[in-house]
Protein backbone atom coordinates (compact mmCIF):
# COMPACT_ATOMS: atom_id res chain seq x y z
CA UNK A 1 0.00 0.00 0.00
CA UNK A 2 1.59 3.57 -1.07
CA UNK A 3 1.32 6.54 0.91
CA UNK A 4 -0.16 8.35 -1.81
CA UNK A 5 -3.52 6.20 -1.68
CA UNK A 6 -3.62 8.10 1.56
CA UNK A 7 -3.37 11.97 -0.44
CA UNK A 8 -6.07 14.74 -1.12
CA UNK A 9 -6.49 18.18 -2.03
CA UNK A 10 -7.35 20.53 1.33
CA UNK A 11 -7.69 23.92 0.41
CA UNK A 12 -5.47 26.01 2.58
CA UNK A 13 -8.83 28.35 4.14
CA UNK A 14 -9.81 25.03 5.77
CA UNK A 15 -7.06 24.67 8.44
CA UNK A 16 -8.34 26.10 11.45
CA UNK A 17 -6.23 28.63 12.74
CA UNK A 18 -8.02 29.21 16.09
CA UNK A 19 -10.24 27.15 18.14
CA UNK A 20 -14.02 28.07 18.06
CA UNK A 21 -14.79 30.53 20.74
CA UNK A 22 -17.31 27.45 22.62
CA UNK A 23 -15.27 24.04 22.27
CA UNK A 24 -18.58 22.12 21.52
CA UNK A 25 -19.78 23.95 19.06
CA UNK A 26 -17.27 22.07 16.63
CA UNK A 27 -19.13 20.00 14.05
CA UNK A 28 -19.43 16.43 14.05
CA UNK A 29 -19.39 14.82 10.97
CA UNK A 30 -20.92 11.08 11.66
CA UNK A 31 -19.95 8.29 9.59
CA UNK A 32 -21.33 4.24 9.65
CA UNK A 33 -18.25 2.36 8.94
CA UNK A 34 -20.13 -0.02 7.39
CA UNK A 35 -23.23 1.32 5.10
CA UNK A 36 -20.77 4.76 4.38
CA UNK A 37 -23.59 6.57 5.76
CA UNK A 38 -22.80 10.35 6.71
CA UNK A 39 -24.85 12.28 8.69
CA UNK A 40 -23.91 15.88 10.04
CA UNK A 41 -24.31 17.20 13.75
CA UNK A 42 -22.62 19.37 15.80
CA UNK A 43 -20.48 17.95 18.96
CA UNK A 44 -23.06 19.17 21.23
CA UNK A 45 -25.39 16.35 20.21
CA UNK A 46 -22.62 13.69 21.03
CA UNK A 47 -24.58 12.13 23.90
CA UNK A 48 -27.42 11.53 21.60
CA UNK A 49 -25.17 9.56 19.60
CA UNK A 50 -24.24 7.14 22.42
CA UNK A 51 -25.71 4.56 24.17
CA UNK A 52 -26.06 3.84 27.50
CA UNK A 53 -23.30 1.28 28.43
CA UNK A 54 -20.78 2.72 26.53
CA UNK A 55 -17.51 3.40 27.58
CA UNK A 56 -15.94 6.48 26.04
CA UNK A 57 -11.55 6.46 26.71
CA UNK A 58 -10.68 10.03 26.90
CA UNK A 59 -6.92 10.40 26.92
CA UNK A 60 -5.52 12.84 29.94
CA UNK A 61 -2.35 13.88 28.40
CA UNK A 62 -1.54 17.72 29.44
CA UNK A 63 0.78 19.60 27.09
CA UNK A 64 3.77 21.15 28.69
CA UNK A 65 4.84 24.73 27.44
CA UNK A 66 8.12 22.99 25.65
CA UNK A 67 9.03 25.53 23.50
CA UNK A 68 12.20 27.40 24.89
CA UNK A 69 13.59 30.17 23.20
CA UNK A 70 17.34 30.70 24.03
CA UNK A 71 20.34 32.07 22.93
CA UNK A 72 23.79 30.18 22.31
CA UNK A 73 26.66 31.13 24.99
CA UNK A 74 28.64 32.08 22.02
CA UNK A 75 26.08 34.19 20.11
CA UNK A 76 22.90 33.88 18.09
CA UNK A 77 19.27 32.98 18.99
CA UNK A 78 17.93 28.91 19.16
CA UNK A 79 14.61 27.15 19.62
CA UNK A 80 14.59 24.02 21.56
CA UNK A 81 11.50 22.26 21.61
CA UNK A 82 11.35 19.00 24.96
CA UNK A 83 10.27 15.90 23.02
CA UNK A 84 10.43 13.61 26.05
CA UNK A 85 12.54 12.80 29.73
CA UNK A 86 15.83 10.81 28.99
CA UNK A 87 16.44 10.51 32.38
CA UNK A 88 14.36 11.01 36.16
CA UNK A 89 15.90 10.54 39.60
CA UNK A 90 18.86 13.18 39.34
CA UNK A 91 18.53 17.34 40.09
CA UNK A 92 19.72 17.68 36.30
CA UNK A 93 16.89 17.16 33.67
CA UNK A 94 18.01 15.80 30.43
CA UNK A 95 15.65 15.36 27.75
CA UNK A 96 15.49 14.55 23.97
CA UNK A 97 15.15 18.20 22.42
CA UNK A 98 14.38 19.32 18.52
CA UNK A 99 16.83 22.46 18.12
CA UNK A 100 16.15 25.28 15.16
CA UNK A 101 18.38 25.95 13.67
CA UNK A 102 20.44 22.71 14.32
CA UNK A 103 23.69 23.66 12.23
CA UNK A 104 25.55 24.95 15.19
CA UNK A 105 24.14 23.28 17.82
CA UNK A 106 26.89 20.22 18.32
CA UNK A 107 27.50 18.10 20.90
CA UNK A 108 29.00 20.42 23.70
CA UNK A 109 27.23 23.45 22.55
CA UNK A 110 26.02 25.70 25.92
CA UNK A 111 22.32 27.55 25.79
CA UNK A 112 21.04 29.93 27.51
CA UNK A 113 17.41 30.63 28.90
CA UNK A 114 15.73 33.70 30.02
CA UNK A 115 17.90 36.09 32.43
CA UNK A 116 20.39 32.72 32.87
CA UNK A 117 17.08 31.21 35.20
CA UNK A 118 18.39 28.46 33.26
CA UNK A 119 21.17 26.57 31.23
CA UNK A 120 21.56 23.63 29.11
CA UNK A 121 24.39 21.86 27.74
CA UNK A 122 23.99 19.44 24.05
CA UNK A 123 25.22 15.59 25.53
CA UNK A 124 24.93 13.66 22.21
CA UNK A 125 23.30 14.34 18.92
CA UNK A 126 21.47 11.52 17.26
CA UNK A 127 20.59 9.91 13.53
CA UNK A 128 17.67 12.25 13.11
CA UNK A 129 19.25 15.47 14.24
CA UNK A 130 17.38 15.53 17.75
CA UNK A 131 19.44 16.49 20.51
CA UNK A 132 19.85 15.06 24.12
CA UNK A 133 20.22 18.04 26.04
CA UNK A 134 20.80 18.41 29.78
CA UNK A 135 19.18 21.43 31.62
CA UNK A 136 20.50 23.20 34.66
CA UNK A 137 18.67 25.38 37.01
CA UNK A 138 17.27 26.13 40.55
CA UNK A 139 13.97 24.88 41.91
CA UNK A 140 11.62 22.63 39.98
CA UNK A 141 12.09 22.31 36.80
CA UNK A 142 7.99 22.48 35.38
CA UNK A 143 7.70 25.33 37.54
CA UNK A 144 10.90 27.19 35.53
CA UNK A 145 9.50 25.70 32.75
CA UNK A 146 6.19 27.34 33.20
CA UNK A 147 7.89 30.37 33.42
CA UNK A 148 10.01 30.47 30.53
CA UNK A 149 8.51 28.03 28.17
CA UNK A 150 5.72 28.29 25.77
CA UNK A 151 3.16 26.37 23.89
CA UNK A 152 4.34 24.60 20.82
CA UNK A 153 1.85 24.54 18.21
CA UNK A 154 1.78 22.05 15.14
CA UNK A 155 3.59 24.05 12.21
CA UNK A 156 0.47 24.32 10.24
CA UNK A 157 -0.81 26.81 12.54
CA UNK A 158 0.79 30.65 12.13
CA UNK A 159 -1.19 32.62 15.03
CA UNK A 160 -0.10 32.38 18.49
CA UNK A 161 -3.05 31.30 21.46
CA UNK A 162 -4.85 34.38 23.19
CA UNK A 163 -5.13 31.41 26.06
CA UNK A 164 -2.58 28.54 26.48
CA UNK A 165 -5.73 26.60 27.77
CA UNK A 166 -7.40 26.01 24.25
CA UNK A 167 -4.52 24.22 23.79
CA UNK A 168 -5.23 21.60 26.33
CA UNK A 169 -8.19 19.32 26.57
CA UNK A 170 -10.80 20.31 29.84
CA UNK A 171 -9.78 16.89 31.86
CA UNK A 172 -5.86 17.01 31.15
CA UNK A 173 -4.10 15.99 34.01
CA UNK A 174 -0.78 14.47 33.68
CA UNK A 175 2.07 16.47 32.00
CA UNK A 176 4.33 15.63 29.85
CA UNK A 177 3.23 16.03 26.09
CA UNK A 178 4.75 17.66 22.67
CA UNK A 179 1.19 18.05 21.08
CA UNK A 180 -2.40 18.10 22.16
CA UNK A 181 -4.88 14.83 21.89
CA UNK A 182 -6.58 17.15 19.59
CA UNK A 183 -10.13 14.85 19.26
CA UNK A 184 -10.57 15.72 22.74
CA UNK A 185 -10.42 19.38 22.30
CA UNK A 186 -14.11 19.96 22.07
CA UNK A 187 -15.64 18.63 25.30
CA UNK A 188 -16.79 20.77 27.80
CA UNK A 189 -16.97 19.80 31.76
CA UNK A 190 -20.61 20.10 30.64
CA UNK A 191 -21.16 17.90 28.11
CA UNK A 192 -18.70 15.30 30.36
CA UNK A 193 -21.57 15.52 32.75
CA UNK A 194 -24.29 15.21 30.77
CA UNK A 195 -22.51 11.83 28.76
CA UNK A 196 -22.04 10.00 32.31
CA UNK A 197 -25.63 11.27 33.16
CA UNK A 198 -26.95 9.55 30.28
CA UNK A 199 -25.32 5.79 31.70
CA UNK A 200 -22.09 6.44 29.13
CA UNK A 201 -19.08 5.03 31.46
CA UNK A 202 -16.11 7.46 31.04
CA UNK A 203 -12.58 6.28 31.86
CA UNK A 204 -9.11 7.59 31.17
CA UNK A 205 -5.36 6.44 30.34
CA UNK A 206 -2.77 8.52 29.44
CA UNK A 207 -0.06 8.54 26.17
CA UNK A 208 1.98 11.69 25.89
CA UNK A 209 1.59 12.32 22.21
CA UNK A 210 5.07 12.89 20.61
CA UNK A 211 6.42 15.10 17.95
CA UNK A 212 6.38 12.42 15.49
CA UNK A 213 2.82 12.57 15.26
CA UNK A 214 3.46 15.56 12.90
CA UNK A 215 6.41 13.54 10.99
CA UNK A 216 5.43 12.58 7.44
CA UNK A 217 5.52 9.44 6.05
CA UNK A 218 8.73 9.20 4.01
CA UNK A 219 9.12 5.92 2.56
CA UNK A 220 6.36 5.52 -0.85
CA UNK A 221 5.62 1.87 0.78
CA UNK A 222 3.99 2.64 3.90
CA UNK A 223 4.87 -0.65 5.44
CA UNK A 224 8.18 0.61 5.50
CA UNK A 225 7.79 3.51 7.73
CA UNK A 226 8.93 3.69 11.27
CA UNK A 227 6.57 4.38 14.03
CA UNK A 228 8.04 6.94 16.62
CA UNK A 229 7.69 5.43 20.41
CA UNK A 230 5.31 7.25 23.22
CA UNK A 231 4.67 6.82 26.52
CA UNK A 232 1.24 5.47 27.62
CA UNK A 233 -0.02 4.43 31.25
CA UNK A 234 -3.50 2.16 31.27
CA UNK A 235 -5.02 1.62 34.49
CA UNK A 236 -6.23 -1.24 35.88
CA UNK A 237 -9.68 0.42 36.77
CA UNK A 238 -9.39 1.90 32.98
CA UNK A 239 -8.49 -1.82 31.81
CA UNK A 240 -11.36 -3.51 34.06
CA UNK A 241 -14.16 -0.85 33.08
CA UNK A 242 -13.77 -2.05 29.17
CA UNK A 243 -13.25 -5.54 29.88
CA UNK A 244 -16.88 -5.09 31.75
CA UNK A 245 -18.01 -3.04 28.81
CA UNK A 246 -17.14 -5.66 26.35
CA UNK A 247 -18.23 -8.23 28.34
CA UNK A 248 -21.74 -6.85 28.61
CA UNK A 249 -22.21 -6.78 24.80
CA UNK A 250 -21.41 -2.66 24.91
CA UNK A 251 -19.36 -0.40 22.83
CA UNK A 252 -15.73 0.90 23.50
CA UNK A 253 -15.56 4.26 21.82
CA UNK A 254 -11.73 5.52 21.64
CA UNK A 255 -11.23 9.46 21.81
CA UNK A 256 -8.70 10.19 19.68
CA UNK A 257 -5.76 7.86 17.78
CA UNK A 258 -3.54 8.56 20.99
CA UNK A 259 -6.56 6.60 23.26
CA UNK A 260 -7.28 4.06 20.26
CA UNK A 261 -3.28 3.43 19.79
CA UNK A 262 -2.69 2.30 23.55
CA UNK A 263 -5.91 0.40 23.77
CA UNK A 264 -4.81 -1.47 20.45
CA UNK A 265 -1.50 -2.30 21.94
CA UNK A 266 -2.68 -3.77 25.60
CA UNK A 267 -5.92 -6.23 23.61
CA UNK A 268 -5.05 -9.70 23.19
CA UNK A 269 -6.41 -11.71 20.14
CA UNK A 270 -9.34 -13.07 22.57
CA UNK A 271 -10.33 -8.75 23.04
CA UNK A 272 -8.91 -8.61 26.63
CA UNK A 273 -7.64 -5.58 27.98
CA UNK A 274 -4.56 -5.59 29.71
CA UNK A 275 -3.32 -2.46 32.75
CA UNK A 276 -0.05 -1.66 31.49
CA UNK A 277 2.72 1.17 31.45
CA UNK A 278 5.15 1.53 28.61
CA UNK A 279 6.15 2.80 25.17
CA UNK A 280 3.88 1.93 22.39
CA UNK A 281 5.35 2.34 18.56
CA UNK A 282 2.41 0.74 17.19
CA UNK A 283 1.38 1.66 13.54
CA UNK A 284 -1.92 0.99 12.15
CA UNK A 285 -2.82 0.98 8.54
CA UNK A 286 -5.85 -0.63 6.02
CA UNK A 287 -5.42 -4.58 6.89
CA UNK A 288 -5.18 -3.97 10.59
CA UNK A 289 -8.08 -6.32 12.70
CA UNK A 290 -8.83 -4.28 15.28
CA UNK A 291 -9.50 -6.01 18.89
CA UNK A 292 -10.37 -3.51 21.35
CA UNK A 293 -12.23 -0.35 19.64
CA UNK A 294 -16.13 -0.60 18.49
CA UNK A 295 -16.22 3.66 17.75
CA UNK A 296 -13.81 6.09 17.56
CA UNK A 297 -13.87 10.45 17.63
CA UNK A 298 -11.40 11.57 15.92
CA UNK A 299 -10.07 14.97 14.62
CA UNK A 300 -9.72 15.58 10.05
CA UNK A 301 -5.82 14.63 9.49
CA UNK A 302 -3.34 15.70 7.34
CA UNK A 303 -2.83 14.00 3.88
CA UNK A 304 -0.56 10.78 3.68
CA UNK A 305 -0.21 10.74 7.49
CA UNK A 306 -0.11 8.05 9.99
CA UNK A 307 -3.29 9.34 11.38
CA UNK A 308 -5.53 9.14 8.60
CA UNK A 309 -3.79 5.53 7.89
CA UNK A 310 -5.52 4.71 11.03
CA UNK A 311 -8.62 6.47 10.51
CA UNK A 312 -8.51 4.80 6.85
CA UNK A 313 -8.17 1.11 8.80
CA UNK A 314 -10.98 1.44 10.92
CA UNK A 315 -13.67 2.77 9.07
CA UNK A 316 -11.85 1.72 5.50
CA UNK A 317 -9.75 3.61 2.94
CA UNK A 318 -12.88 4.79 0.52
CA UNK A 319 -15.42 5.70 3.44
CA UNK A 320 -12.86 7.42 4.83
CA UNK A 321 -11.22 9.68 2.22
CA UNK A 322 -15.32 10.03 0.71
CA UNK A 323 -16.11 11.32 3.89
CA UNK A 324 -12.81 13.75 3.74
CA UNK A 325 -13.97 14.76 0.48
CA UNK A 326 -17.81 15.53 1.57
CA UNK A 327 -16.47 17.87 4.77
CA UNK A 328 -13.85 20.06 2.34
CA UNK A 329 -17.56 20.52 0.27
CA UNK A 330 -19.18 21.13 3.51
CA UNK A 331 -16.22 23.28 4.57
CA UNK A 332 -15.58 21.68 7.99
CA UNK A 333 -12.88 22.96 9.35
CA UNK A 334 -9.44 21.06 9.16
CA UNK A 335 -6.57 19.65 11.63
CA UNK A 336 -5.94 20.29 15.60
CA UNK A 337 -8.17 23.41 16.00
CA UNK A 338 -10.74 21.90 13.55
CA UNK A 339 -13.93 19.80 13.61
CA UNK A 340 -14.37 16.09 14.24
CA UNK A 341 -15.85 12.75 13.23
CA UNK A 342 -17.75 10.48 15.10
CA UNK A 343 -17.06 6.63 13.16
CA UNK A 344 -19.07 3.89 14.41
Amino acid sequence: MQKSDFNFYLPPELIAQTPLKNREQSRLLCLDRYSGEIIHNHFYELTNLLREGDCLILNDSRVLPARLIGRLETGGAVEVLLLRECETGSPLSRRECLVKPGKKVKTGTKIVFGDNEMTATVKAVDANGNREIEFTYDGLFMEVLARLGKMPLPPYIHKELDDAERYQTVYSKEAGSAAAPTAGLHFTKELLSEIKAKGIDIQYLTLHVGLGTFRPVKTENIKDHEMHEEYFILSEETAEAINRTKSNGNRVIAVGTTSCRVLESNTDKDGKVSARSGFTDIFIYPGYEFKCINGLITNFHLPESTLIMLVSAFAGKENTLTAYNKAIREKYRFFSFGDAMFIV
